[in-house]
């Protein structure tokens, strides 16, 4: 593809320590008009193989029933061409960095392409806050936090990479969910042992009436109980996600079984070790990223076209198993989609003097979600470390564009982390009914004793 075919623009800001302002209301007016309401591009791209965004799914399929693992609604689509490593220097300008190392390091891996669906969408009161948040929001505290926005995207359009990350932050995922998942880190022959998650969210900032006020700097309410294996089986972890962790860091807390006690978790943050992960994602690589921004300096790199996976319908489904989807050394790629979109990329560099096992880290960041879609990590050496996937679907029931599988490859241990494996398992539900209170470190202690 022709390079002059990218909208690429570099960016870089330097963030003083008072707020940054808002777009002015003019340029807030392409929202929903030459822009989609979250702020993306809505038309497609000149070669015409992005397609313009159309609003995305707003209804399930006709075959959809309530709790079914969402059919495919692009199951009669082929694949245009399959990317391997030798022929990767025909389509070298839209494939990551991560995605190349990894064809190079494994012969029989490939990105298999399909024609491009822009599917994600979220309710409309998403897109009305998104709209007043345009001409409100603002950076504070060097950027380690926002306020004035609310509900919606805080940046739709965005003027650096710190707004692009809150976005992804603070995107719409409901409003209250719950989720058994699956996390495995197979060895290099392919065995593993899978560890059993019950997750639950109260996506505290996106709540019906919610205000700034009312926030009381709390974006995401989070607890996550391990259920399998025997050995792990009990243990809860409880985290109330704030916005400004500078001002106030996340509240961690931890119900260990073999002590029948909470006790706080200061540790769940930045490079500490993911839960259960066997040492293959850093706490802050859940969700692809989360957590305080404050280590890194981020660089808006601008807009590109780039192969990511997307509609991954095919990992979701109830008619694979996870041993199907779990081969050695990388997932099975016949099951993963890959599409051509317009991302964000975000380039985050390690401050001087600041800790992280990430010296710096690429962000490939969907234009019509906000979902962080790729992620590649660097070690100290400026050697490419992980590579991070997020295969995501539109749960149409819900109006939410979020994954149903996360894999992160570690190319220095020739080994990869899958967590997110549902396909065995009950669906999501976003239709719990969850308070604040539900979430204190009291109902924690509860839930452990019984």
């Amino acid at each position: 593809m022709n390079p002059s075919l990218f909208r690429l623009t570099t960016l870089t800001v330097a963030l003083s320590t008072t707020a940054l302002a808002a777009v002015s209301e003019s340029e807030a007016e392409r929202l929903g008009n030459d822009l989609t309401p979250l702020g993306g591009e809505r038309a497609g791209n000149a070669a015409g193989t992005i397609p313009a965004w159309d609003g995305g799914i707003t209804t399930p399929p006709a075959n959809y029933k309530p709790g079914d693992h969402h059919p495919d609604p692009y199951a009669g689509d082929q694949p245009l061409y399959t990317i391997t490593a030798e022929n990767l220097s025909q389509y070298a300008d839209i494939v990551t960095a991560g995605h190349a190392a990894l064809m190079k390091t494994y012969p029989d891996y490939k990105l298999v392409v399909y024609p491009s669906h822009r599917s994600a969408s979220n309710p409309e009161r998403i897109y009305e806050a998104t709209r007043k948040n345009a001409t409100t929001g603002v950076l504070v505290n060097n950027g380690d936090g926002f306020a004035n926005a609310i509900i919606g995207a805080p940046f739709p359009i965005p003027q650096n990479g710190l707004e692009v990350v809150w976005n992804h932050l603070t995107r719409y995922r409901g409003v209250a969910a719950t989720r058994h998942i699956g996390q495995a880190a197979p060895n290099r022959s392919g065995s593993y042992t899978m560890v059993d998650f019950e997750d639950e969210f109260l996506f505290n900032y996106v709540r019906e009436g919610m205000t700034p006020e009312k926030l009381d700097n709390v974006l995401i309410y989070f607890k996550q109980t391990v259920t399998s294996p025997a050995r792990l089986a009990g243990t809860i972890l409880l985290a109330h996600e704030t916005m400004d962790q500078i001002k106030e860091s996340r509240r961690a807390w931890v119900y260990n079984t073999g002590r029948r006690r909470v006790s706080r978790a200061p540790n769940v943050a930045y490079d500490n070790p993911g839960t259960a992960a066997d040492g293959m994602r850093t706490s802050d690589q859940f969700d692809m990223y989360n957590g305080a921004p404050d280590r890194y300096n981020w660089e808006l790199v601008g807009k590109k076209e780039m192969l990511v996976p997307y509609n991954s319908y095919a990992l979701h489904s109830d008619k694979v198993k996870d041993k199907d989807i779990l081969t050695p050394l990388h997932i099975n790629q016949d099951l993963a989609r890959y599409e051509l979109h317009r991302v964000w990329v975000v380039e985050a560099t390690l401050k001087p003097g600041a800790s992280h096992l990430y010296a710096r880290r690429t962000f490939y960041v969907d234009e019509d979600s906000w979902q962080i879609l790729v992620a590649d990590q660097y070690d100290s050496r400026g050697q490419l470390w992980r590579v991070s996937e997020s295969h995501n679907i539109n749960y149409y029931d819900a109006l939410v564009f979020w994954s149903t599988l996360e894999v992160h490859t570690d190319l220095q241990a020739g080994r990869y982390l899958a967590i997110g494996l549902d396909n065995e398992k009950e669906m999501y539900d976003f239709n719990i009914s969850r308070e604040p209170g539900d979430y204190s470190p009291d109902s924690l202690r509860r839930s452990g004793i019984r």
